[in-house]
């Protein structure tokens, strides 16, 4: 978390250039432009990630659901199971992360997929994928008990992680520091998940 604080503080303040469509500025602008230019835009690879990412809310609606089969079951919230309350708690906080970076711009895309620029910093996909995948990988691994199929079902969110993550990069649709920034900020977010889980596990 500390390193995408900085990341974006720097973004502001190093090398700002207005190499962007309609003149929108970008911090990094060399590495940003020289990463851009490489890689292109491949509107393919951004309708793929796009589908991908339905695919990962779907994950995120399974375990929702299940949180609530649970209050309706044992009547009140105390009783549904501490790491599905926690992660509804890494869910909102994703979605706050969200609304607030599309009020307060960063920066704005490298390309205009609409009628005029979009908010691009962190790359939402990258930070929901990790937040999403991370998290149902780390639950799958405490609640399933067949090794088997625990380890395919992790490996395939990790999977899908990375092609979100991949694609989302080379679709040419995003900054490289909005990668990097999405990858930081969903990172970190999985990682206070799990640090609360654990510790909420040992009480018990």
């Amino acid at each position: 978390m500390a390193a995408f604080v900085v990341l974006t503080v720097l973004l502001k303040i190093v090398d700002v250039r207005a190499i962007g469509p309609q003149g929108t500025k970008v911090g990094f602008a060399a590495l940003n432009g020289a990463v851009h230019n490489l890689i292109g835009v491949h509107e393919g690879l951004y309708k793929v990630t796009g589908w991908l990412g339905y695919l990962a809310i779907l994950i995120a609606v399974f375990f929702a659901a299940f949180g609530v089969l649970q209050l309706v079951q044992r009547k009140k919230l105390n009783a549904v199971d501490m790491d599905i309350l926690l992660l509804g708690a890494l869910y909102a906080a994703a979605v706050i992360f969200y609304v607030f970076f599309e009020v307060v711009i960063i920066n704005y895309r490298p390309v205009i997929l609409d009628t005029e620029p979009e908010a691009s910093f962190p790359s939402s996909h990258t930070m929901i994928a990790l937040v999403i995948l991370g998290s149902a990988a780390y639950e799958f691994g405490i609640r399933i008990r067949d090794k088997k199929i625990r380890n395919i079902l992790q490996y395939a969110c990790l999977a899908l992680a990375a092609l979100i993550v991949l694609g989302r990069l080379l679709s040419g649709v995003h900054w490289f520091t909005d990668i990097v920034g999405g990858f930081l900020l969903g990172a970190a977010l999985v990682f206070f998940y799990i640090f609360a889980v654990r510790k909420a596990r040992k009480k018990q």
